[in-house]
Formats: structure tokens, sequence, C-alpha cells
């Protein structure tokens, strides 16, 4: 005979796999906890988070997995790794009705294989106390980065596995060229830059102002916004003259970072993995990603914490549409004649 008590527990037991939702996102992704308590209440879910590395590193593992998904959603991939996305056929399309609320300029992909969250400016960054005690005057151009005196004070994120990197690679390309680029890659790193694996290294542990010998970091112009919040003592009511830490905004330097969610084909729970994508773009969420991940929400009229009066935003040249049509062929010739040229 049934046990009826066994027979309601494997159902309860499948009911419950049926109603979790997985989400894998880039090691820096935060969000309020409270904001996905009520996401799972209303919608008597389960969402567990998986961190899949840099952002460049995640894509990497979602196309290892295409065929055994690791997920149903995916956050952090950005507009330099679409490309590369999308010729996997990682995606499944679903376009969120709050994209609406998103400018057009910060649109990712109008079909909706990835909505945009998020927006922030790759850029080089500099620890004002560390750098004053070198007695040097701060570099000009990327030609003056390279020299001897510079290139050992910097350090970047690898283009090869970080989004950011990548970021910084791709308009290096676009102010060089080509070839200009790879010829300042190598002179630069000849001359002490060190590339990174990803951001968390490059920011949180060779950066200066968080115990490293680097007073030049490859970063977010937002990112002194962030040094001031966490300050010890930040009064948002009386906020410091300045940061402790400025941007360096040098010609072919910084680049414009869009952040999206998405759907990935082959999900177990593509419905629930939609309501998620709706819920990244809400108002709470949108309200709460400035002062968790130090990146502007993409849905405008988002208020914004007084500290990102610190936060600057940068005059951008014009990327070549040759410079974003194939990122991942940038990163891999990278490789080939920079990183393993000796």
């Amino acid at each position: 005979m049934r046990n009826p008590y066994l027979l309601g527990l494997l159902l309860a037991g499948a009911a419950q796999a049926q109603t979790t939702l997985t989400v894998i996102t880039h090691d820096s992704f935060s969000v309020d906890k409270k904001l996905v308590a009520a996401f799972e209440k209303a919608n008597s879910a389960r969402v567990r988070f998986v961190k899949g590395g840099d952002a460049g590193e995640l894509l990497t593992r979602l196309i290892l997995t295409r065929r055994a998904p690791l997920a149903d959603v995916v956050y952090g991939l950005d507009n330099t790794l679409l490309p590369r996305a999308r010729a996997a056929g990682l995606l499944e399309a679903y376009k969120s009705p709050a994209l609406a609320k998103v400018p057009a300029a910060y649109r990712l992909d109008e079909a909706g294989l990835l909505n945009t969250v998020d927006y922030g400016y790759v850029a080089l960054n500099y620890d004002r106390a560390a750098f004053a005690k070198l007695g040097l005057p701060l570099p000009k151009s990327l030609d003056d980065l390279k020299r001897p005196e510079y290139a050992r004070l910097t350090v970047v994120p690898s283009p090869a596995t970080s989004s950011p990197g990548l970021a910084f690679l791709l308009a290096t390309v676009n102010h060089y060229g080509e070839a200009g680029a790879w010829a300042w890659w190598r002179e630069a790193r000849g001359n002490g830059l060190k590339v990174t694996r990803g951001w968390t290294d490059a920011y949180e542990k060779d950066f200066s102002k968080n115990g490293g010998k680097y007073p030049i970091v490859l970063s977010y112009a937002s990112s002194p916004a962030a040094e001031v919040f966490y300050a010890e003592g930040y009064d948002a009511a009386k906020p410091p003259a300045q940061a402790p830490t400025a941007n360096l905004f040098l010609p072919g330097s910084t680049f414009l970072q869009l952040e999206g969610v998405g759907v990935l084909k082959g999900a177990k729970q593509p419905q629930l993995a939609r309501k998620f994508v709706d819920f990244m773009l809400s108002g709470g969420v949108q309200a709460d990603i400035p002062t968790r991940m130090w990146i502007y929400p993409a849905v405008g009229g988002t208020k914004l914490d007084p500290a990102f009066k610190f936060a600057q935003e940068p005059q951008l040249a014009p990327v070549k549409p040759a410079v974003l049509g194939n990122p991942q062929r940038l990163a891999d010739a990278w490789v080939e004649k920079v990183l393993r040229v000796r």
C-alpha cells in the first residue's frame, strides 16, 4: 500500500523544486535581501543565486554549459559580451515592458536578449593621498601612462577575463586603432603595468587605497562616490570637500558599459525567469542598485544618493562600429599579441 504521508512529502519536494529560480551573476552582484524576499513571496518561489566569477568568466561558463544550463536567468553580461552571447545562442528573447522606461541610448538589445538594468563608465581612478606622496604630476594621456614612471603605478583587470578590462581594451583600440593599441599594451606591460584576473583583485587587493601598492587602478567613474559613502562617519547632509580617490579621464581610456539581465535558453522556469527580469527593472531594485553596485540605474528618473555628486560622467569619444562588432576577436588578439609576447 502507498504511504500517504511519504507521498505527500515527495509531492511537496517536487513542488518546491518546480518553484526554485536559479539566477547566475557576476561576482559583484548585490541586491537587498528584503527585495528578493518580497519577490519570492509574491511568486511563491525561492531564488537561488550563483556567482559565476567576473563577467568574462561568467560568459565562458555559460557557453561551456549551454546544453545543460546552470541557471534560468543571467545578470551581468554587458555590451562588450553580448555579441559573443548572441553568437552562442545563449539567450531567449524577452523584452520586459519596463524597458520602455529605459532611454533608447542605454538599451542593449531591442529584441530583448538582454534588458538593460544599469550602466557605468569604466575609467581609471587614482588614490589622491598615495599619489601626492610620489611628487609626480598626474599623467595627461595614455602615452604618458605607458611610460615607466606611471605604468609601474597602474593595475588593470585582464581583457580576457574581466568585463571592465575588456571595456578598457576596446577604448584603447578605439583610440589608437588595433596596431597602435597592441603597441601601447606591450610597452605599458613591459614598463610595469600590472594585469590581474578581475576587478576584485585589481581594486580590492592591489589598489593602494585598499592596502595594495598601485595608486592608479581601472575601475568606474562612480568609484570615488563609493569611497565617500563607505567612509567612516559619512553623513549625506555633511559631505566631505572631496573624495579620497578621483577619476583620471585620459583621452581614449573611458568606456560606457551597459549591463543587462536575460532569460537563458533551456531555462527550467521560463515564466518565473521573465518575472525576475521585470523585477530587476522595478522601482525598488533600480533605487537599490546605485549604492549596492555603484553604477547608474537604467530606468530614467531614479533618485541617487547624495554621494553620487562625487561620481563624474566623462565626455566619451564615439565608438567605431567595428570595435563593438566582435569584441571577442579583439580579446583573443590581445592574448596573442600582448599577453603571450615575451
